[in-house]
């Protein structure tokens, strides 16, 4: 008889109370971002606003580490990973974010950005060998039919936002990909070195393409732009990429992106709130879709071996 399985280590069927606390923190830092991002978006073309974003988060995130002292990033294979992470999460995650940002109301943008999931556990399937259940494959087809319907009523008549929606996509296909490297790169490298480091990285591009293609010199830095860029740079983007970081550590990525999921239920909230936005029934059967398939695909591939274990 095999020995039986620690539940409280990573890739079993139960996340530690901490990670699981850790990780609501996390959504609700990213759920804010997308309204700071519209507000933001009346005083900053996308690219500049951007690439201001990720620059102050990671000179943050660099001079904290300078100021503590934490060590040096030497090896060079993780210099390639933290360029993947910055070209992935920040390059292509921003550049998506404040483009669809500018097209698809707050609410419907954070949930399309949760699609993110759906990808990064197909990827996590090929390249961490966390293998997919038949129920978990179910998850997958009934998350993205979820985002079909959530995404239906912004894609017919003259005020499409399907463009919007492809922005956002992409970005969260960045994101995706950014998570199995970042996965694979927990516990090499100095937290808010290699965070602070891919942000730079990431806003090397954006900055690149604001200057190509954009007036910077258009930016109106009003009291109210300041300290959205600042709350959205050292919140919602500094504290929240260190957290998740060491929170990959500590878990499964298919088990820790499940809590993304949070982050819809606290961007509609915002975008009722604050956007007098209203959600129609299509739109809430997709979420709860959504949510039902995201809860199929994280289902702990390893219970059955668990039960196992217990002679069942």
């Amino acid at each position: 008889m095999s020995e039986p399985v620690d539940t409280d280590a990573p890739g079993t069927d139960r996340v530690p109370i901490s990670v699981a606390l850790g990780a609501i923190v996390v959504m609700f830092l990213w759920a804010v971002c997308f309204p700071l991002i519209s507000v933001g978006l009346a005083d900053s073309p996308p690219m500049a606003f951007a690439a201001l974003r990720a620059a102050l988060s990671g000179g943050v995130l660099i001079a904290a580490a300078e100021w503590l002292g934490r060590p040096a990033i030497a090896d060079r294979s993780q210099w390639g990973s933290l360029v993947l992470v910055g070209l992935t999460a920040t390059s292509l995650g921003f550049f998506g974010m404040f483009y669809g940002g500018a097209r698809v109301s707050p609410g419907l943008a954070t949930v399309i950005a949760n699609t993110q999931p759906l990808i990064a556990a197909v990827l996590a399937w090929g390249f961490l060998n966390e293998h997919l259940s038949a129920l978990q494959r179910w998850g997958l087809a009934g998350g993205f039919g979820g985002i079909v319907l959530i995404g239906a009523p912004g894609l017919s008549g003259t005020d499409s936002q399907l463009l919007g929606i492809v922005f956002i996509l992409i970005a969260a296909l960045g994101i995706a990909v950014s998570n199995v490297a970042l996965k694979r790169l927990a516990g090499r490298v100095d937290i808010l070195r290699g965070m602070g480091w891919q942000l730079l990285i990431g806003a090397v591009p954006l900055a690149v393409l604001a200057a190509t293609i954009e007036d910077i010199g258009s930016i109106n830095w009003s009291g109210r732009f300041v300290v959205v860029l600042a709350v959205l740079s050292v919140l919602g983007t500094s504290a929240a990429f260190v957290l998740w970081f060491a929170l990959l550590r500590r878990s499964r990525l298919s088990q820790l992106n499940v809590f993304t999921f949070l982050t819809p239920i606290f961007g509609l909230i915002m975008g009722v709130v604050f956007f007098a936005e209203q959600l129609h029934a299509l739109e809430l059967a997709g979420i709860g879709l959504s949510l039902l398939g995201i809860c199929a695909v994280s289902r702990p591939p390893r219970m059955a071996a668990g039960a196992q274990t217990r002679g069942e």
